[in-house]
């Protein structure tokens, strides 16, 4: 199936995406969101607040070994390594429903620069004061009746545009 091995995934080109996420509570949504950053060659994961870490058996079952693919790291303050990204020049885009925000089939992603994935607590999305910090607020677009979508699930489709436009 062309898959890379761990060592050759460790050593492939990465997008420059990363990913934060900020008080995400569930396990398995942590397991598939590092599963979803293997499979779109995610740069780098930050967990911060009450995310979990690895090693995590329950995380595991979502994961199925990407734990020891992605480059994940533990943030103990997460304003402060926002700001540090930042004036690296990360793009700092906040995933969120918000009055300013911009719909992620309409912004311009453009290659040469980086980006940082902000996701958010399952019940209350991205902390306010990170959303401060954000160059831009993205939101997915929703039909239905529905107002929101599994954090997870966010995350893939959110990485899976970026992917596409910057591969």
């Amino acid at each position: 199936m062309g898959r890379l091995s761990e060592k050759e995934f460790q050593e492939a080109k990465k997008i420059p995406v990363r990913v934060f996420l900020d008080d995400v509570r569930s396990l398995l949504n942590v397991g598939s969101i590092f599963r979803t950053c293997d499979a779109f060659l995610i740069d780098r994961l930050y967990l911060s607040g009450i995310t979990a870490a690895p090693p995590n058996r329950e995380m595991e079952k979502t994961a199925l070994g990407a734990t020891r693919t992605v480059q994940w790291e533990v943030v103990q303050d997460p304003m402060e390594k926002i700001l540090e990204l930042k004036r690296e020049g990360w793009v700092i885009c906040a995933i969120e429903q918000a009055h300013e925000s911009v719909d992620l089939n309409e912004f311009r992603i453009e290659s040469g620069k980086g980006y940082l994935i902000i996701l958010g607590n399952e019940a209350h999305g991205v902390n306010e004061a990170i959303m401060a910090l954000a160059d831009v607020i993205l939101e997915i677009p929703q039909a239905g009746t529905k107002h929101s979508l599994n954090v997870s699930v966010s995350a893939g489709m959110v990485l899976w545009e970026f992917f596409k436009r910057l591969k």
